[in-house]
């Protein structure tokens, strides 16, 4: 007898490809939103007279937006179904970027970056939604490469064209080039996505919500100030963490209860799903925390620009789009624990590089560790999801896909935060030169500080002796190297949970939750 696995289609058919284009559009516009806004930092620095500090929230306002609306993504899908809340988080986002083009203070500019987000953050889980949806359980894994594209084109694109608009253009643009492609998604969608049938029986769960959203929100602020404040013992920090992790706790509990929860923690008794979300949130702890120090050190420690330190950057991009698509293909027929651990080692090895950095290290050689970097990231976080969405039914999809975004969401953020304050406190050691103040602040400069800001300021770099130039700059290239090396463990310890990724062929999970017969691998 022919199982339905063997019966399926070896490839992507064109049906499914033209609603894979909707998802794609739409996940392209918001993760390219999040790199080309992080290069423009010191741009809002500049117009709007505000410190780093202020302008930093451009990006919290944002994640912690992401935060608040993911968890209702699951129930909204069944109550409204998948194309209308799809459509109108695109509009969502796309009005939130008309408004932050017109901002005239850094606040109006927070404020409407908060408005994109509560559009950004449906757009993910939904998407992976309808994709799932589209191809069934049995070809997710080329389904998963496809929705990869997004992934890669953010990092290697952002800094690129953040870069570049800035430069010829203004910073408006930044947001304003969101407008046509954000028009262009909502004709694509209309016009490629099916009409589904929502399921308005489940009730909302308003207390689950009062408990997670909250929670969420408040557990992220207090990490995204860790940065700024130094210290986990700043009340700005420990007091919302504090807060926001009890009522994620009571959720928890709580959740088991109502029948329809706002996030199903039940789906966790599905062992595939629960070893392969927390491999992903080690391994997105690990490389996007550290993945935002690679262009810093290009920046900072080389003296390049933004364009060229994203154009530094692109290595990493190509050599995951050169292993994504083969890795999707292969997580429909080989477990994703024969593959995986490979993958990783991969990352590691390109790791290892950078926490031997210095001053002068060959961009030869920087270039061909992130690409053996890219290599084992195209066969690592695609495969991973696939695994875990492989056995979960039509209707868990929506929950499972939202449970996965709000751990990335997490981990994400705290190993953003952890890196961050890492760095800083490596640069934080370096010797203070007697009698020189920041006028900003009036808080006394380090050797690494004057060094990485005489990088970009011939005026700095004249004022002080070349020697003490080249002793910050090498310090704050250590720097960065111990912060890499917490980058390279963390990559390595992925592979502990790694190791208890399916073995096995898995059994795809029809629509009505009956597993299909799987294919048996020898």
């Amino acid at each position: 007898m022919t199982s339905q696995a063997e019966a399926a289609p070896a490839k992507l058919d064109a049906a499914v490809l033209k609603v894979a284009g909707v998802v794609v559009l739409g996940a392209i516009m918001s993760i390219l939103d999040i790199t080309v806004v992080s290069v423009a930092l010191p741009t809002f620095q500049t117009e709007f007279g505000a410190t780093y500090a202020q302008v930093a929230w451009t990006m919290t306002g944002y994640t912690l937006a992401l935060a608040t609306v993911i968890p209702l993504t699951g129930w909204a899908a069944d109550r409204f179904g998948t194309k209308r809340l799809y459509m109108a988080a695109l509009l969502l986002f796309t009005i939130g970027s008309l408004l932050c083009s017109t901002a005239d203070s850094i606040g109006q500019l927070v404020g409407y970056r908060v408005l994109q987000g509560l559009g950004g953050g449906m757009l993910m889980p939904l998407g992976m939604t309808i994709m799932t949806r589209a191809a069934g359980p049995e070809r997710i894994g080329r389904l998963m490469a496809v929705l990869g594209i997004p992934m890669l084109l953010g990092p290697i694109g952002g800094p690129i064209l953040g870069g570049w608009l800035i430069d010829v253009a203004s910073w408006h643009w930044i947001f304003l080039i969101n407008l046509p492609i954000g028009a262009a998604a909502l004709v694509y969608a209309w016009w490629a996505l099916e009409k589904d049938s929502p399921e308005p029986s489940e009730s909302f769960d308003f207390l689950g919500m009062l408990m997670l959203s909250p929670g969420l929100a408040s557990f992220l602020f207090g990490v995204s100030s860790l940065p700024e404040e130094g210290s986990f013992g700043a009340t700005k920090v420990w007091l919302p963490m504090l807060l926001g992790g009890l009522l994620v706790v009571a959720f928890v509990f709580y959740s088991f209860k109502p029948q329809h929860p706002l996030l199903d923690l039940r789906l966790l008794r599905n062992r595939n799903l629960t070893v392969a979300t927390v491999t992903l949130a080690v391994f997105t702890i690990a490389f996007m925390g550290a993945g935002l120090l690679f262009p810093s050190y290009f920046l900072q420690i080389r003296g390049e620009s933004t364009l060229s330190a994203g154009l530094l950057m692109a290595p990493q991009g190509i050599g995951a789009m050169v292993t994504m698509p083969i890795a999707g293909m292969l997580a429909d027929k080989i477990p994703v624990g024969r593959t995986v651990p490979f993958a990783l080692l991969l990352i590691a090895a390109g790791f290892f590089t950078f926490t031997q950095v210095g001053t002068d290290t060959s961009y030869m050689l920087l270039c061909g560790s992130l690409f053996v970097m890219g290599l084992g990231m195209g066969g690592t976080m695609m495969p991973i999801m696939t695994s875990a969405l492989k056995t979960l039914t039509n209707h868990e999809v929506a929950r499972g896909s939202t449970l996965l975004n709000i751990l990335q969401q997490i981990a994400g953020s705290v190993g953003t935060a952890m890196m961050s304050v890492i760095l800083t406190n490596q640069l934080n050691e370096s010797a203070v030169i007697p009698g020189m103040t920041n006028p900003a602040n009036g808080e006394p400069v380090s050797e690494a500080g004057a060094a990485i800001a005489a990088q970009h300021n011939p005026q700095i770099a004249q004022q002080l002796p070349p020697d003490l130039l080249e002793r910050g700059l090498q310090f704050a290239a250590d720097s960065f190297g111990t912060t890499f090396w917490v980058g390279f463990v963390l990559t390595l310890a992925t592979l502990i949970p790694a190791f208890f990724l399916p073995r096995k062929a898995q059994a795809a999970v029809e629509a009505d939750g009956a597993p299909a017969t799987p294919i048996v691998m020898h």
